[in-house]
């Protein structure tokens, strides 16, 4: 499968830049920016349709500015991402036996970091200094 997505026009296999959603309630058809994920009851359109785009009598249109150019990393992305990558590879000072047990990787067992919660894979963990 393709990391491109195609445009949702039978028989159209140009790369899509723009996401088309109804607002049925509204009478509305939005045609902006191309959507991070496929959503299924959103259609990604490729320039071309995106432009010659027309809806059903009483319907308005509403065009969000569409960027013409792929969407890429900003210096910031990039920098963010360079820390997030150091502060994880900085190993954590390991502290000798004392009365809270066998060190762990915070130092003794009661300063072990202890999970709050849990999203998918993700977890939120509690600092030891908390």
């Amino acid at each position: 499968m393709s990391p491109v997505r195609r445009c949702s026009r039978t028989a159209c296999g140009r790369p899509a830049v723009a996401t088309l959603t109804y607002v049925y309630a509204d009478s509305t058809a939005v045609l902006g920016p191309l959507a991070t994920y496929a959503e299924p009851h959103c259609y990604d359109l490729c320039a071309e349709h995106s432009e010659r785009l027309t809806a059903p009598r009483g319907w308005e249109v509403v065009r969000l500015a569409v960027d013409p150019g792929p969407a890429r990393p900003s210096g910031d992305d990039l920098e963010a991402l360079a820390d997030a990558v150091r502060e994880a590879a900085r190993t954590p000072q390991r502290r000798g036996p004392g009365p809270d047990g066998p060190p762990g990787p915070g130092g003794g067992r009661g300063r072990d970091l202890t999970e709050v919660a849990r999203r998918g894979h993700l977890r939120v963990l509690r600092s030891p200094e908390n």
